[in-house]
């Protein structure tokens, strides 16, 4: 009888265990999409160079470092400068999510691959690394890393 009841518990305490793990599970490819999303958004923003929305997804403190080096910090540096290159640098942008790294449920960690294709054809292939928190229910980006890949 005893071997029957601690089977019996420990049983229910790996279904138990499995649905919990099962649910983080499910909220956090719900909260990738989410990202992924925001993601979209911010091209979208970019190549639309629309500053509404970008700054609805832009953090007040957002910091951004362009491949060239150049450090933007705050949103209206931010966005100042990312306006300005979408003009500057005409062009189709092209952020292809590759991975989201949550953190913690209001952080993660987003790599996308940064592509943008040139009037005359040719391509500038390049990765940025995005911070995104989530204030206020929504995931917003705090920071951005371009960087242009090493020749090997």
């Amino acid at each position: 009888m005893k071997i029957n009841t601690t089977l019996l518990i420990v049983i229910c305490l790996l279904v138990t265990l499995f649905k919990i793990h099962a649910q983080e599970n499910k909220d956090s490819i719900i909260e990738q999409h989410k990202i992924t999303a925001l993601i979209a958004d911010y091209a979208k923003a970019r190549e639309a160079k629309d500053s509404l929305l970008l700054k609805s997804i832009l953090t007040d403190d957002i910091d951004q470092l362009v491949s060239s080096g150049v450090w933007r910090k705050n949103i209206e540096a931010s966005m100042k400068g990312m306006l300005k290159s979408s003009t500057t640098n005409p062009g189709t942008r092209t952020l292809t999510v590759d991975n989201v790294r949550l953190l913690s449920s209001e952080n993660a960690i987003v790599d996308a691959k940064y592509q943008i294709e040139n009037s005359d054809g040719t391509f500038r292939k390049m990765w940025s690394t995005f911070i995104v928190v989530k204030r206020e229910k929504n995931w917003k980006i705090a920071a951005i890393r371009n960087m242009l890949p090493a020749k090997p």
